[in-house]
């Protein structure tokens, strides 16, 4: 697998906006913000896509969705609604190859997605 730049943030290698941060989950502002509140949530397991998620990584990767709600609440935007969006392989968007949660919030959101 070859190192991303999620690799070198999970390093503080690159210096990021980080929201949350413990031993498996890093949560940190999107450089490139698409709603008022876009953080991403990663794992620090690397696994490139969802497609490469397995068993064993079920609990981890549902521990994405529990920082998530977290955030929603400290940020005040649990009650008004956000957006979660994983992007899988190029045809989807998915530019870096890390699995990563797109949380957005803070906006209304628009139905269908680009």
């Amino acid at each position: 697998m070859s190192e991303t730049i999620f690799d070198k943030i999970i390093r503080k290698e690159i210096p990021s906006q980080i929201e949350y941060e413990d031993e498996e989950i890093l949560a940190f502002k999107d450089i490139e913000p698409k709603a008022p509140f876009h953080v991403l949530i990663i794992p620090k397991k690397d696994i490139p896509t969802v497609n490469d998620i397995t068993e064993a990584d079920a609990e981890l990767v549902g521990k994405i969705f529990i920082v998530a709600a977290k955030l929603a609440k400290k940020y005040g935007i649990d009650e008004k609604g956000y957006r979660l969006v994983f992007n899988c392989n190029e045809d989807a968007g998915q530019t870096v190859f890390h699995l990563h949660c797109h949380f957005m919030g803070g906006r209304k959101m628009l139905w269908p997605a680009g």
